[in-house]
């Protein structure tokens, strides 16, 4: 992946302008709302502690996450 040479935040960012334009957009998408807003509707589905990254989390499909044991990812499905 490489850089876009621009932004992908819709508002508030707390992201450094020179990350924010060098970083690809998924590495952008990934990040919280609340750190970086880029208006993505990504969410963790976790009803619980869950042993899969938040990063990995905010991105992965609803279906994905109901699919891993609730051990590791609970979603109370």
């Amino acid at each position: 992946m490489s850089g876009t040479d621009q932004s992908h935040a819709t508002g508030e960012s707390k992201v450094p302008q020179g990350i924010q334009q060098n970083a690809p957009k998924e590495v952008e998408n990934a990040l919280p709302n609340q750190v970086h807003n880029t208006g993505s509707q990504s969410q963790s589905h976790a009803t619980g502690p869950s042993k899969v990254p938040e990063a990995i989390q905010n991105v992965a499909p609803k279906g994905l996450e109901e699919a891993l044991p609730e051990s590791i990812h609970p979603t109370n499905k």
